[in-house]
């Protein structure tokens, strides 16, 4: 029988500083379009020289340490894709870490 992964960050006070930060630089940089449907995001980024790069590194930190949501990065045209869906009782925390990069997507 699987376990279900419990709904709990495992980065320690020391580490989210620079998650956040690289997070919202990724965001400042080539975020053009960010949406909540229920317990899943699409998170779309203008592909540029390196920004898939950036965002798979981030999916690897992320799943490291919030092993409960699944993330996929995908492409469009000249667009990098990163879905997030959340487990029941997560919700929060997508919403936190859609809004981590950031409000304002890039012009």
């Amino acid at each position: 029988m699987p376990s279900e992964l419990s709904i709990a960050c495992s980065l320690d006070s020391s580490q989210l500083p620079g998650r956040l930060a690289e997070m919202a630089d990724l965001g400042r940089a080539a975020l053009i379009d960010a949406r909540i449907d229920a317990r899943r995001a699409q998170l779309r980024f203008a592909a540029g020289s390196g920004i898939r790069a950036r965002v798979e590194a981030i999916v690897a930190a992320e799943s490291r340490c919030c092993a409960f949501l699944r993330m996929r990065v995908g492409e469009e045209p000249e667009t990098v894709v990163l879905t997030i869906d959340a487990p029941e009782d997560a919700e929060m925390v997508l919403a936190e870490l859609v809004d981590a990069f950031g409000q304002q997507p890039a012009a």
